[in-house]
Order: C-alpha cells, then sequence, then structure tokens
C-alpha cells in the first residue's frame, strides 16, 4: 500500500496562544494591558473618584427632581379634587339658599298657595343643579323592571299593569353618563290578584 499524501491529513488550527506575538494586531490585545504609557495609577484612581463624585451629584439630583415630582404631583391631585368639589357643590347652594327662604316665609305666613310655589321652585332649582352636572333621573314607572338600575322592594298585584312591570318608584335610579349612580327603588306588578284569577279558572273547567 503506498504511503498517504499528507494533503489527506486534517491541518489543526493553530492555536492563538502559541501564535507569534508579532503577528497579533492590536485590535486583539488583551484588555488587561498596561495603562496608557505616563498615565500612573493614582491619576486613574483620582479619575475614578471623580466620575464616582460626579455620578452620585448626578443621583442626588435626579432624586430630588423626583420628589418635587411627586410632592407637586399630590398638591395637583388635591387642588383637581377641591375643584371637583366646588363644581359639585356651587349649583347645590343655590338650591340650599331657597330652603332657607323657604323655611323663613313658612314661619312668617300661613299662606299654603306660596309655600307650594316656594317647594316647587326649590325642587325645580334642585333639577337644574343635576342637569348642570349632567345627573339624568330615571323614571322606572310603565317600564319593564331592569335589575341592573333597579331594586324591587314589593310586589304587589295589579289588575291593570302587566306581570314584571314596575308600578311606581319609591326612589328614582340616577345616572351620569351611562354609569349609574344609585339604583332605583321601585314596586314591581305581581300580575292579577289571584281572587280575580280564580273565577277564570273555574269557567274553564265548566267548560270541560
Amino acid at each position: 500500500m503506498g504511503k498517504k499524501s499528507t494533503k489527506d491529513k486534517h491541518e489543526e488550527p493553530q492555536s492563538p496562544i502559541s501564535a507569534d506575538p508579532a503577528n497579533l494586531s492590536e485590535d486583539s490585545a488583551s484588555p488587561l494591558e498596561e495603562p496608557v504609557a505616563g498615565e500612573k495609577p493614582t491619576d486613574i484612581i483620582e479619575k475614578l473618584k471623580a466620575e464616582l463624585a460626579e455620578a452620585k451629584e448626578k443621583f442626588l439630583y435626579l432624586q430630588a427632581d423626583y420628589q418635587n415630582y411627586r410632592k407637586r404631583t399630590v398638591k395637583d391631585l388635591a387642588d383637581a379634587r377641591m375643584l371637583g368639589v366646588e363644581m359639585t357643590l356651587d349649583p347645590f347652594l343655590r338650591v340650599y339658599d331657597f330652603l332657607a327662604m323657604a323655611k323663613t316665609s313658612a314661619e312668617k305666613s300661613d299662606n299654603l298657595e306660596a309655600i307650594r310655589q316656594g317647594i316647587a321652585l326649590i325642587i325645580s332649582e334642585y333639577a337644574k343643579a343635576l342637569d348642570d352636572l349632567n345627573v339624568r333621573k330615571i323614571d322606572g314607572a310603565g317600564k319593564a323592571f331592569d335589575p341592573k338600575i333597579q331594586e324591587a322592594v314589593s310586589h304587589e298585584p295589579s289588575e291593570t299593569v302587566p306581570e314584571g312591570v314596575v308600578i311606581r318608584d319609591w326612589a328614582s335610579a340616577y345616572a351620569i353618563g351611562e354609569r349609574v349612580l344609585r339604583s332605583g327603588k321601585v314596586v314591581v306588578s305581581a300580575g292579577k290578584p289571584k281572587a280575580a284569577a280564580e273565577p277564570e279558572a273555574n269557567q274553564e273547567e265548566a267548560k270541560q
């Protein structure tokens, strides 16, 4: 058998450790090389200290700025809440003034008609105050009972109102936009009275 050609042998890559240092470029130099010529270790330490002091100063500044931002945010939220309270109370203060005047008038006069007109005026002002706040009243009487916005306080039989329909409101529901502020309390029809339904059942049995 003939000798195998040296070309068939896999040439092992030369280890970079065993490579000739003279062939290594400057870019492949170790990062742990000696400091720049002329720069002493003490100079490097002082430089790092200065950078650390600068970073610490920036951190303290950012921390102080963040604390000021938090304080401003808390104050802005408090101011916004107070503004909301003021805007809400303002129309109702007018209603309170009318109530006070109505009380004074009722104490000095026995004129029931004047008192009635005063109460009607107060209710009108109260409705206007709610309207200014975009609050709407939801009347349930004559409509199908809706458990999403109403609470049935009782069920009553009715000859005229179908079962499941609201007979009257005890306390109306209120909403602002699509959000329900308060559920209504209503009386719901239980359908025709049993006494009226029994004769009809007896008549059906008699026909059979």
